[in-house]
């Protein structure tokens, strides 16, 4: 019988040609990793180089007009450390042009009554430094137009979140502010409903850290602060006077401005923090917020569309103590011309500090209905109402301020009437949102002004 074939040879041989193909192979991904590393690296250098080019400077004056997400932002500003420039744009915006002159930091510049605030400081010559997350709560254009109109007038915005320790800290760091006017919140009662956890971190989180910065700062700042007429709550007490109980908040909103009250007696006991809060009550204007009904009534009304008129739940008018923005404007500057120094040093109580809580009302509370009406002889359009009963989401239907502890103290005197102030508005808002409405220029309300500053 024949032996079999020694194949051991071709078996080795095969083993070896497997063996090189595998090496071969190793050495080509290897190298093909080594390509496509390079490659993307090379990518990456020349996107960067891109984008420098064509993205704006991080701190350039001119902010695109999309929205930028805030965390993301003061990250930003806060690891760099804002940079020599940033530092010269700060304290620029901030220095004051008339002799004994405050250094205001006002968080929530680029809102309605920040921006109001901050021209009206910046004009009678103290130094105005802003601070606002640019959050989209409602639409960020509209802030950002803000921006650019404080821009004209050298007031720096930061872009940056309350929450945001590091920044403000460089902020205290760089600028030694005398005041704070805050104003930064999230408004609004019935958004409470959908978004709660922004007026956690917001109207009490975003406070106490700002107080928290405040407290260590030298020299501490005094603080004026914006509250709300919301914390009267279901109070049946009219008008409403500082006196009156605020311990049943009627909506989440209104709970917050509460807990910020009583955060704000628990720093000036404890740290010497000079504090005033001003209760606001239904502030309306040109650069106002879309999302109050005098806005949002004159755009649906110019658009043909229905407005929902609100009536209580036992069938009366709901009514408001509408207040002008520039009466408002020029509470907060009372508030501010008479605001005390702070006594803590170092984080430590030196002495009583003073706080305060007054009410910026207009007095004259008017019924929806009587906006309304107001608003159909401005714009000369009749208004398509669905009237329906008040849901029951925190609202209250009733707001009436008693001013005279404002009065008594800073000389607060609210003097435009609803059918003025509603004017001024529409004129503007035609003007903004560049239409060309049947809206009548010099309507005449004679018969409104006196019963409405009766």
């Amino acid at each position: 019988m024949a032996s079999p074939p020694d194949t051991s040879k071709t078996v080795k041989l095969e083993r070896y040609n497997s063996y090189v193909r595998r090496l071969h192979l190793t050495k080509l991904l290897h190298s093909s990793s080594k390509l496509f590393f390079r490659a993307t690296i090379l990518i990456a250098l020349v996107l960067i180089f891109f984008l420098t080019l064509n993205h704006p400077p991080l701190f350039d004056n001119s902010p695109p007009h999309h929205h930028r997400h805030a965390l993301l932002s003061t990250s930003l500003f806060s690891s760099i450390g804002g940079g020599a420039s940033w530092e010269k744009q700060l304290r620029h915006s901030a220095t004051p042009r008339r002799s004994n002159g405050f250094t205001v930091l006002v968080t929530g510049a680029s809102g309605f009554v920040g921006s109001h605030c901050s021209l009206a400081l910046k004009k009678r010559g103290d130094g105005v430094l802003g601070l606002d997350n640019f959050n989209d709560y409602y639409d960020p254009t509209l802030k950002r137009d803000r921006q650019k109109f404080l821009q004209k007038h050298q007031i720096f915005i930061v872009e940056g979140d309350l929450n945001d320790t590091p920044l403000l800290n460089k902020l205290f760091d760089v600028v030694p502010f005398t005041h704070v006017l805050h104003l930064a919140a999230q408004a609004g009662v019935r958004y409470a409903m959908k978004n709660p956890q922004s007026y956690v971190a917001s109207n009490v989180a975003g406070f106490i850290n700002l107080l928290e910065v405040c407290k260590s700062a030298n020299p501490q700042p005094s603080i004026v602060w914006a509250s709300s007429s919301s914390v009267y709550g279901l109070n049946t007490e009219v008008p409403f006077s500082e006196s009156d109980r605020t311990d049943q908040p009627a909506s989440l909103y209104a709970a917050t401005k509460k807990a910020g009250e009583e955060i704000a007696h628990t720093y000036n006991h404890i740290y010497g923090l000079a504090l005033t809060g001003l209760r606001f009550f239904t502030v309306y204007g040109p650069w106002g917020r879309p999302d109050m009904a005098y806005f949002f009534f004159t755009k649906d009304i110019l658009q043909g569309k229905a407005i929902d008129v609100y009536k209580t739940q036992d069938d009366k008018e709901v009514a408001r103590d509408f207040t002008y923005i520039d009466d408002v404007v020029k509470g907060c500057l009372g508030a501010l011309d008479t605001a005390e120094k702070s006594t803590g040093s170092g984080g430590k109580k030196k002495g009583p500090a003073q706080l305060r809580v007054y009410n910026l009302g207009n007095t004259s509370p008017v019924p929806v209905g009587r906006l309304v009406s107001i608003l159909e002889n401005l714009l000369n359009t009749k208004a398509k109402k669905h009237v329906i009963r008040m849901p029951r989401n925190g609202d209250v239907p009733y707001t009436h301020a008693n001013v005279s502890l404002a009065y008594k103290d800073f000389g607060y005197k609210p003097a435009t009437d609803l059918a003025s102030g509603l004017r001024k508005f529409v004129k503007w808002y035609v003007s903004y949102y560049g239409i060309q409405p049947r809206v009548k220029k010099e309507t005449r309300f004679n018969n409104a002004h006196s019963e409405e500053s009766s």
